[in-house]
């Protein structure tokens, strides 16, 4: 039989002693090892969440990266022209907080951009932000130039600019854009949502920002009339000169020039003082254009009709004052012989023989009290007074006493050529269809055909004869307008503004338009200096020129004038 000794039995209780302390030890390990990964996810989670919950900051010095970086859809003129496109141009911007020598990165940076303000280069590059424009819109050349100095934290943003080709020919209508791309006047900025909400009621906004936007211009007319207003400029030293053509049927504006004008290439040329839009911000007293307005609306009343005699032996008195005529006859004047002759006096009989009452509230119906509804922003409200004295009314009737826009009077016109429809002018390419929606009666259709015999008769042996001289073949007629402008209070002699107001081809109207000289010159010393010297020769030589343009064949044939003779009178 085998003993157990006490040395055996001693060291068996120390083994299991020790491999319970070591089993005690592997689980607290484990444990403490749980918790540290518990605790390591914990953390990696609240993190996670707290970055969820951060908004992410998507402006670039208070603009949207978005809104800097977009492309704006391109102009078309109504032939498919490109009047207006995006490019694309590197940007420069740094990262301060990652700049690590500030003084090396300004000295290297001026080496390539020395226009900089090396102060103000220094401040910029200062700090921990983590993004600020160096300078915007810069050239390929220059970008690889600055790429090649190997600066830490300047790095390039490629944005959108906008290129107008025309240059500035079309730019009241175009407007310009900022450095961040965004419309600032004109059609960009009508473009990026200025009165869309009144114009969507007139139907004249349109709606895919993305699609290229189609406007009624045609180039091809923009580039005469510019071309001819500049000429004019020059050739009688005025001042400013502007112009506007329509559609009669449609509305739409085929031209429109105002000078002095600006390059949208460079927007800051846009504040050189007297480059408004005269078309449509500036408005002026249109003098003897407005007789049309005036034997419009008599007519049509049926107050007067075009075989009737009015008294114009004599000026008309009103108290103190006493109107009389430029060029007077100082005779009986049939009514034709009223417009003929551009008779203030006859005139003035013309508007009593319709009542004043009645002459005011035709005004209103001609929009003559509000702004003309037209997308381009810049625009002024007319000033007609609301209630019109015996003189006041007087006045009015040859255009004197009351201020209205060239657009206003250019769609005037065109109610009178078109069959007596007002129809809103747009800039947008709209069909006969779009806008019969739109037409309101202002005039008889009798009425309509009557003016037309006037604004013909005129070209043809009244004041707008020099007009047709320069556009024989193409049917024009129209009306001169010398309107005295105020001096200190008073109206002065030697400082006009002259108007030609005008439709062709008559015979089957298409087109008015209507062209102003502001303060012009002699051209020579055989010349004089009223409407039909400058505005309508000015007329004269942009029809003939862009008539054949428009599909309008010349036609020298005299029985198309003699059918323009109403029957009363032939």
């Amino acid at each position: 039989m085998m003993s157990v000794t006490a040395d055996d039995l001693g060291s068996t209780i120390a083994l299991d002693g020790g491999r319970k302390v070591r089993g005690n030890l592997t689980q607290a390990r484990i444990r403490w090892m749980v918790l540290a990964l518990v605790l390591g996810f914990g953390l990696v989670g609240g993190r996670l969440v707290q970055l969820g919950m951060v908004v992410p900051d998507t402006t670039i010095e208070g603009q949207a990266r978005d809104a800097i970086t977009a492309t704006r859809p391109p102009i078309l003129d109504r032939n498919g022209l490109e009047m207006a496109v995006d490019i694309r141009v590197p940007s420069l911007y740094a990262e301060p907080r990652r700049i690590i020598d500030v003084e090396e990165a300004v000295r290297k940076i001026r080496t390539v951009l020395p226009d900089l303000s090396e102060p103000w280069l220094r401040d910029r590059l200062t700090g921990d932000k983590g993004f600020v424009w160096v300078q915007r819109e810069l050239s390929p050349a220059i970008e690889d130039r600055i790429m090649r100095l190997g600066i830490p934290g300047v790095e390039f943003l490629t944005e959108s600019k906008r290129f107008y080709p025309g240059m500035s020919e079309a730019s009241h209508i175009l407007g310009s854009t900022n450095v961040d791309n965004q419309g600032i006047a004109g059609i960009e900025r009508h473009m990026d949502g200025e009165n869309v909400a009144l114009l969507q009621e007139l139907g004249l906004a349109r709606g895919n920002a993305l699609a290229p936007v189609e406007l009624s211009v045609d180039m091809r007319v923009q580039h005469v009339m510019h071309e001819q207003l500049v000429d004019a400029m020059s050739r009688y030293q005025a001042i400013a000169a502007a112009g506007v053509m329509v559609d009669i049927h449609t509305g739409e504006v085929i031209a429109l020039a105002s000078l002095p004008d600006f390059d949208p290439n460079q927007p800051a040329t846009a504040l050189v003082k007297d480059s408004f839009n005269r078309i449509t911000a500036g408005i002026f007293e249109p003098g003897s254009i407005f007789k049309t307005v005036t034997l419009a609306g008599a007519l049509s009343s049926g107050a007067v009709t075009i075989t009737d005699q009015f008294d114009a032996r004599f000026g008309i008195r009103f108290g103190r004052f006493t109107i009389d005529d430029f060029h007077g006859k100082h005779r009986i004047l049939s009514l034709p012989e009223v417009y003929k002759y551009s008779s203030n006096i006859g005139t003035i009989r013309v508007m009593q023989a319709m009542g004043k009452e009645a002459f005011r509230q035709f005004l209103t119906s001609m929009g003559f009290d509000a702004r003309v509804p037209f997308e381009l922003p810049e625009m002024r409200l007319p000033t007609v007074p609301k209630e019109l004295s015996e003189v006041g009314a007087a006045t009015a009737s040859f255009g004197h006493g009351l201020s209205v826009s060239p657009l206003h009077m250019v769609a005037a016109y065109a109610a009178f050529v078109n069959g007596g429809n007002y129809v809103p002018p747009t800039l947008y390419r709209r069909d006969q269809a779009e806008a019969e929606q739109f037409y309101r009666r202002v005039i008889t259709e009798r009425a309509s055909a009557q003016i037309r015999y006037l604004m013909r008769l005129n070209a043809l042996e009244g004041s707008g004869s020099q007009m047709n001289k320069a556009a024989l073949g193409y049917r024009i007629g129209g009306k001169t307008g010398t309107a005295e402008k105020v001096v200190d209070g008073r109206y002065s002699a030697s400082k006009v503004t002259n108007f030609f107001g005008s439709a062709f081809p008559l015979d089957n109207p298409r087109y008015a338009m209507v062209i102003m000289v502001d303060e012009p010159k002699r051209e020579n010393p055989q010349s004089g200096t009223t409407a039909g010297w400058n505005a309508g020769a000015v007329t004269g030589r942009i029809v003939q020129r862009v008539a054949p343009m428009l599909g309008i064949a010349p036609d020298f044939s005299p029985l198309i004038d003699e059918q323009l003779v109403p029957p009363e009178l032939r």
